[in-house]
């Protein structure tokens, strides 16, 4: 099986681009073979309509809190809102992201997911710093208008798959809390790179088998190539893809997603 992950950004660009790791899955081995760099939204778009099967994991909110769809007065499936979502411009969503939190009080102005709580990651309303709202108002209404299937809340074409994704969470199981990452090259320090060697151990080691059963073999990439990317991205797609070939692993168990959860808000797709 073909196995994506893609470290997304909201505005792609020379600096930023978006990052994919494409891997072969075959019994419980992942084998990372290439790096992709997309410097628009145009090589993300080609990925998700190129012929399946694939399975891919990409970082950001595929939704948002049902609290704040109920709130904000939007269609109640997922579908009709990210619709909705899709007929207004950057701007308008963003100012509308700001004009709802404002005069609301503290603890009440950002409402997080069930998995957000879970994973413990920023409200998908968040614009900045990081802005996770505007990475969802950029890829969901993308998901849906290439026609992919999301478990448990789009079905498109069975052969292509995709997964909301978190590398935070794996991330934390080898290195807690501790920086291994940073766009500025100011912030980017030795210690960040001490970490990203540890996740990388950790990803190729036998904690990963117990836990995500599987095992990732870099045989076709030098291990330098996510070490040394100071801003982690090309890391972080790499954690995208074994979550994503966990999922296809449990495809049988509703790809990892428990029965209850809610369609409206989405999934992060992980053994935790």
């Amino acid at each position: 099986m073909k196995i994506l992950g893609i470290d997304f950004t909201s505005r792609p660009g020379r600096g930023k681009p978006l990052i994919c790791v494409e891997c072969e899955f075959a019994g419980n081995q992942l084998a990372p073979n290439a790096l992709r760099k997309w410097e628009s939204f145009q090589g993300f778009e080609a990925a998700l309509a190129q012929p399946g099967p694939w399975v891919a994991g990409i970082d950001f909110p595929f939704g948002q809190s049902g609290k704040f769809v109920r709130n904000i007065g939007w269609p109640a499936s997922w579908a009709d809102y990210v619709d909705h979502v899709a007929s207004m411009s950057r701007e308008q969503f963003r100012q509308l992201m700001i004009d709802y939190r404002t005069g609301r009080p503290a603890g009440d102005k950002e409402h997080k997911r069930e998995t957000e709580k879970i994973a413990g990651a920023f409200s998908a309303q968040k614009i900045e710093r990081p802005p996770v709202g505007l990475m969802f108002f950029e890829g969901a209404p993308r998901l849906r208008r290439a026609g992919v299937t999301i478990p448990g809340m789009q079905q498109g074409d069975p052969h292509r798959i995709v997964i909301e994704a978190f590398p935070s969470v794996l991330a934390k199981r080898f290195i807690g809390r501790q920086s291994y990452k940073h766009d500025a090259k100011s912030e980017q320090t030795s210690e960040c790179r001490e970490a990203r060697e540890t996740l990388l151990a950790g990803i190729l080691g036998k904690e990963l088998k117990a836990s995500y059963g599987l095992q990732v073999q870099l045989d076709a990439m030098a291990p330098s190539i996510f070490a040394d990317d100071a801003t982690g991205d090309s890391l972080d797609a790499l954690c995208c893809a074994n979550q994503a070939a966990w999922s296809w692993q449990n495809r049988r168990r509703n790809h990892g997603i428990p029965p209850d959860f809610n369609p409206t808000e989405g999934w992060t797709v992980d053994p935790l």
